[in-house]
C-alpha cells in the first residue's frame, strides 16, 4: 500500500508456524439431559475460545460451536449456549476448515456417546430417536429444516461399516477392534451477509463466455459452475467459457469460504443463465411475431411447439451485425436469506494394540446429505479429504506452547501430520435430499465433512476400554494409561 508495487512475503517453515494462523483452541462443556427411554430433552453448552492475537474471528468462530451442533437433536425442550472469548499472545486463531462447528461437535457428540453408555443404549438407536427431520423447526437458533436425510444417512453408514457384527468391540491376540459414531451439520454460505453476482454473455459465434468470482482451491468449484450453466443453458460444456475471478472485468463473489460455493455463487450462476434464456426467448419472440410463453431452448436453438424457429448460433451471428445488433448479456445475483444446513454421519472402526495403545483407523464409513449431488466424483473426493484432514486433528496434530507463549513445533519432525497408511479406508456415499434454495436442489459439502472423525474415534474408544477423551490430539500413552487404570 505504502509503494504503490506488488510485494510478496515467504515464510520458511518456522515463520509458517510462529505467524500464520491455526485453528481456535477452545474449552467446552456439555451439559446434557435425557429420559430413561433415550429423549433427550436438555442440552446446556458452554465455549471459552483462545482466540491468540487479534481476535480476528470472535464472534462468528464461537458462535458456531453452538450453531452448527445443539439443532442436529429437535426433541429438546430446552437448549442453551453461552460463550466467551480470550486473547492471548499466541499466534491469531483464523478461519480453517469447519469453523467452530469441529470444536462443537467434538463435544457435544462425545457427550451423546456418554450418554448412550449410561443409559445402557446403542448410540446408533439413540440418535436415531432424537435427530432432526426434514419439515421440522428446532429450538435452538429456529432452523426451519427444508431437507434432511440424517436419519437415512446414519442408516446407510450403519450397514457399511457392519456395526452390529463390530459393536461394541472385539478382541484378538493383542489388539481391540473396536467401533464408534457421530453425527454433524454445517451451513451453506452465510445467511443474510453473503452475496455473489454472475454475468454470463451469449458470443458471436454462438458460444457463451460465464464471467465469475469464485475462487476455485482444488474442490473443483469451476467446473461445477460450468456443469451448472450448462444444465439451464443446454449447450454443451465445451460451448461455455469461464472467466474466473479477474477483479478488472468479472463481478463480486464472496469467495470459497464458508462452504459457499456451490450454493451462494451457483444460485447466481443458475440466476444469469434463466436471465441470459428470457432475453434470447425475447428476441426471438419479437422477430417470429410471437408469445415468449411459446417458446423453448434446447440443443442450441430456439423451439415454438417442437418446430425448430433458429439456431442460437444464427441468432447470435445476426445479432452482430446491422443496426439492430447487440451482445445479450444475462446478470444473475444470488443472497443467501437462509444458510441450509448439510448433514453426515460418520461411523469408524479402529484397532487398539493392547502392548502401546496406539489407535489404528482400519475403515471409515461416511455418508453425506448435501442435498442434490452436482458431480458424485468430485463431492466423494471432499468427503475423503475432510476425513483425512481431521483424523489429522484428532489423533496425530498438536500445538504446544512453552510458558511464555512460543510454539514449540517448527516443523513436521515435531508436528505430525497423517499419511495415507495412516487414514485406513474411506468409503463413501450419499443421501440425496432436495434443498428448495439450492441450485437444483443443492447444498453444500465443503466442511461438513471435517467434523465427525474426532467425536467418532472417541466414540469407539469408549467401546473397547471405557472412557473418552476431553483433549485433542489423543495419544497413544494416555490410551495405555487408561487402559492399565
Amino acid at each position: 500500500l505504502k509503494t504503490g508495487k506488488p510485494s510478496i512475503l515467504v515464510f520458511d517453515r518456522e515463520e509458517t508456524f510462529e505467524a500464520s494462523n491455526s485453528r481456535h483452541q477452545m474449552k467446552v462443556k456439555v451439559k446434557i439431559g435425557a429420559k430413561k427411554d433415550g429423549t433427550i430433552e436438555a442440552c446446556d453448552i458452554y465455549a471459552l475460545s483462545d482466540q491468540g492475537a487479534y481476535g480476528y474471528h470472535a464472534f462468528t468462530t464461537l458462535n458456531l460451536v453452538g450453531n452448527k451442533t445443539l439443532p442436529l437433536y429437535s426433541r429438546m425442550r430446552a437448549a442453551r449456549f453461552f460463550g466467551q472469548v480470550v486473547y492471548t499472545n499466541k499466534l491469531p486463531g483464523g478461519a480453517f476448515r469447519g469453523y467452530g462447528a469441529v470444536q462443537g461437535t467434538f463435544a457435544l457428540e462425545s457427550m451423546v456417546n456418554k450418554l448412550a453408555k449410561e443409559l445402557n443404549m446403542d448410540p446408533v438407536e439413540l440418535r436415531l430417536k432424537n435427530t432432526v427431520r426434514e419439515g421440522e423447526k428446532t429450538l435452538a437458533y429456529g432452523i426451519d429444516v427444508k431437507s434432511c436425510k440424517l436419519n437415512e444417512c446414519i442408516e446407510k453408514a450403519r450397514e457399511m461399516i457392519e456395526w452390529d457384527k463390530y459393536y461394541p468391540f472385539k478382541e484378538e491376540k493383542d489388539k481391540i477392534i473396536s467401533i464408534g459414531m457421530a453425527i454433524a451439520q454445517q451451513g451453506s454460505g452465510i445467511q443474510n451477509v453473503d452475496t455473489s453476482t454472475v454475468e454470463v454473455r451469449l458470443n458471436e459465434q454462438g458460444d457463451y463466455t460465464l464471467l465469475m468470482s469464485p475462487t476455485d482451491v482444488g474442490q473443483g468449484t469451476d467446473s461445477i459452475m460450468v456443469n451448472l450453466a450448462n444444465e439451464v443453458l443446454q449447450c454443451g460444456m465445451d460451448n461455455i467459457i469461464p472467466i474466473i475471478a479477474d477483479t478488472d472485468i468479472t463481478p463480486f463473489d464472496p469467495g470459497s469460504y464458508a462452504s459457499s460455493g456451490v450454493y451462494i455463487t451457483g444460485g447466481a450462476v443458475v440466476r444469469a443463465c434463466e436471465n441470459l434464456l428470457n432475453k434470447i426467448k425475447k428476441r426471438v419472440a419479437m422477430r417470429f411475431e410471437t408469445s415468449v410463453e411459446w417458446l423453448e431452448i434446447r440443443d442450441q436453438a430456439v423451439y415454438l411447439q417442437n418446430k425448430k424457429l433458429i439456431e442460437i448460433k444464427d441468432l447470435a451471428r445476426d445479432l452482430s451485425t446491422g443496426p439492430n445488433g447487440m451482445q445479450l448479456i444475462g446478470v444473475g445475483n444470488f443472497d443467501s436469506k437462509t444458510s441450509p444446513p448439510p448433514y453426515m454421519a460418520g461411523f469408524v472402526k479402529i484397532s487398539i494394540d493392547k502392548l502401546t495403545g496406539e489407535i489404528r483407523v482400519e475403515d471409515y464409513a461416511a455418508v453425506v446429505d448435501c442435498g442434490t449431488v452436482m458431480n458424485t466424483k468430485l463431492a466423494t473426493v471432499q468427503v475423503e479429504g475432510g476425513i483425512g484432514q481431521s483424523i489429522g486433528y484428532a489423533l496425530y496434530e498438536d500445538s504446544l506452547w512453552d510458558d511464555e507463549g512460543r510454539l514449540k513445533e517448527h516443523s513436521f519432525i515435531s508436528y505430525n501430520l497423517p499419511s495415507r497408511k495412516d487414514i485406513g479406508n474411506i468409503h463413501v456415499d450419499f443421501c440425496e435430499s432436495y434443498e428448495p434454495t439450492g441450485p437444483f436442489g443443492a447444498k453444500s459439502i465443503g466442511e461438513i465433512v471435517s467434523n465427525t472423525p474426532a467425536p467418532a474415534i472417541n466414540g469407539a474408544i469408549l467401546n473397547a476400554i471405557g472412557c473418552t477423551f476431553d483433549t485433542l490430539p489423543i495419544k497413544a500413552e494416555d490410551v495405555l494409561l487408561k487402559m492399565y487404570e
